[in-house]
């Protein structure tokens, strides 16, 4: 187990690879500072807890551990269910000002790695970097959201007219459990940011691909693979064809991608397939992208090399993407302006992970993403948090929630 005063010299360890603060960054940088310490304490308590997608009971405790730090807070916080009863609940805080500003915090606990993670490699740190599932994906941001709120107590800031900070547990399967909740949070606000972490060296997510996903799925005839393989019809053979033809299909690159995630065939060894699927995960820049692949692999579902074979295509539609618009391009050049204040550069990018910030653009919002402590690794074992980036992102957000809490920016029609 760390001990807060490890964490503690090693949060000193790394801070000086961040510039020090200047001009008007003082007050807030300063009490980002202070909290430096208990926010990685409760980092290391939230990660060692597994919270993969799915997992009831560690999602809960999740949930749990999270919305008792924020009732001591004093925000109102209430565990929603989820609209599909696989996941834990869904957990919903809102504080009151007396500001204009109407602003959505977004972030998620659930994590890609099953139960009993954490056992294998819990929670740890070096001289630079904490490790553990999740702890960027998104564990690092729902701390940073937690200390936001509560550096705004600790400055006596309250000059905005609500915060809701929602922390989802299905998002990395495109928030099945919280499609209608995230769309009346929306429809609630004036501005949304998302914790998702940023990318390196310091980068904030102004694009974002949509994600679909493509079932391509093979019906064939069972037989006696020893006795009479040819009055079978082999599904998994087929597959293999229209798995070739979809590969054309770009796989890298800032464009549409896929790529082939999951292939299953067959129910016993001695028996031709009859059944045979396989999913493609494609990511999109525009929606109009998704319905050309669709067409693409219709096309390529009638083009079959195994007689008497059916192929259909199913889609499903996780995240729309999240274009680049002047609305983020706004808050980008602010959080630009922020940073400066505080002796750094921070630059706008994207990249192919999909995030609730483009519901919220839909939802005629203004969105700014990727604002969680940098990382990288995602969806590995080899995911990491950049210490020294929690001081930095953490003024950020509470500058930007500050900013925006004064003069929200326009709803889009």
């Amino acid at each position: 187990m760390r001990l807060l005063p490890f964490l503690l010299a090693t949060a000193l360890i790394a801070a000086p690879a961040w510039a020090a603060p200047k001009g008007k960054a003082g007050p807030v940088w300063q009490t980002a500072e202070k909290l430096r310490g208990e926010q990685l304490a409760l980092l290391e308590r939230l990660v060692n807890i597994d919270s993969g997608t799915g997992d009831k009971i560690g999602g809960q405790r999740a949930q749990e551990l999270v919305a008792g730090e924020l009732r001591a807070l004093g925000l109102t916080v209430a565990m929603i269910a989820a609209e599909n009863p696989a996941y834990p609940d869904n957990l919903v805080a809102t504080l009151t000002g007396r500001g204009k500003g109407r602003i959505l915090l977004i972030a998620h606990t659930d994590t890609v790695f099953e139960p009993g993670t954490v056992a294998k490699r819990p929670f740890r740190t070096d001289a630079t970097r904490a490790y553990g599932p999740g702890v960027a994906d998104e564990k690092g941001g729902v701390v940073e959201g937690v200390m936001a709120i509560k550096l705004l107590k600790m400055l006596k800031i309250d000059d905005f007219a609500s915060i809701t900070f929602l922390v989802e547990t299905s998002e990395e399967r495109g928030s099945p459990g919280t499609r209608a909740l995230i769309a009346k949070l929306v429809g609630e606000a004036d501005v949304e940011f998302n914790l998702e972490p940023g990318d390196a060296p310091d980068v904030m997510t102004v694009w974002r691909k949509g994600s679909n996903s493509f079932d391509i799925s093979v019906k064939g005839r069972p037989a006696h693979a020893g006795v009479a393989p040819q009055l079978g019809r082999n599904a998994a053979l087929e597959l293999v064809h229209q798995i070739a033809l979809a590969d054309r299909l770009p796989k890298t690159g800032d464009g549409v991608t896929a790529n082939l995630t999951l292939m299953s065939a067959g129910s016993r060894y001695n028996i031709i397939p009859e059944d045979a699927k396989a999913t493609f995960n494609v990511r999109i820049r525009e929606k109009a992208q998704g319905d050309a692949v669709e067409a693409t692999l219709r096309e390529n579902a009638a083009n079959t090399i195994i007689p008497d074979t059916a192929v259909s295509v199913r889609r499903e539609i996780s995240f729309p993407p999240l274009p680049e618009n002047p609305q983020t391009a706004a808050l980008a050049a602010m959080a630009e302006r922020i940073y400066r204040d505080a002796g750094l550069t921070i630059t706008r990018g994207g990249n192919g992970g999909a995030s609730e910030s483009a519901l919220a653009y839909e939802g005629g919002v203004a969105a700014l993403d990727g604002l969680g402590p940098v990382g990288g690794g995602f969806h590995s074992e080899e995911e990491y948090l950049e210490l020294g980036s929690l001081t930095p992102r953490l003024y950020l957000l509470a500058s930007l929630m500050i900013e925006t809490g004064r003069n929200p920016p326009m709803r889009r029609p």
